[in-house]
């Protein structure tokens, strides 16, 4: 049985597609800048179930779960009512309890990213919330990417 630390081996960067909806948006019809949030919180979940499990069997079968512990954000252009977005995750850095993703929404087919981030996820014990190192083999799963 695979670890369940361990990313999914597809091919990066990995992606979703998102559409916007009225709830997403302000009375002008552009996207709240906090709902990208919950866009490429929902891209790095779907990266995660790629893999064959999800948060809550990280959690409750191997006591571990993954953070945000800092994340730079850069909004270059909005996105409106009806958009499709796609939602990218791609690795591009690890230590020992900690690994960066760089992910984007894009509106096809523009090659400039609306929203940029850059998102360093650290493991956590799932009771104490402390730091605990990635496995092994994850760190070496990160590196192939």
């Amino acid at each position: 049985m695979s670890d369940p630390c361990v990313p999914p081996a597809a091919e990066s960067p990995f992606s979703i597609p998102v559409r916007i909806y009225w709830e997403d948006t302000d009375a002008g019809g552009v996207v709240y800048h906090a709902r990208y949030l919950h866009f490429l919180e929902r891209a790095r979940t779907e990266w995660l179930r790629a893999g064959g499990f999800g948060q809550q069997q990280l959690r409750e079968e191997f006591g571990v779960v993954f953070v945000v512990h800092r994340m730079e954000l850069d909004f270059n252009a909005p996105a409106r009512l009806d958009d499709l977005l796609i939602a990218t995750v791609e690795p591009v850095e690890r230590r020992s309890a900690s690994f960066v993703v760089r992910q984007a929404l894009r509106r096809e087919p523009e090659p400039k990213p609306l929203v940029e981030a850059r998102v360093r996820i650290a493991c956590v014990d799932a009771e104490r919330f402390r730091p605990r190192p990635i496995p092994d083999h994850l760190l070496q799963e990160i590196a192939k990417r």
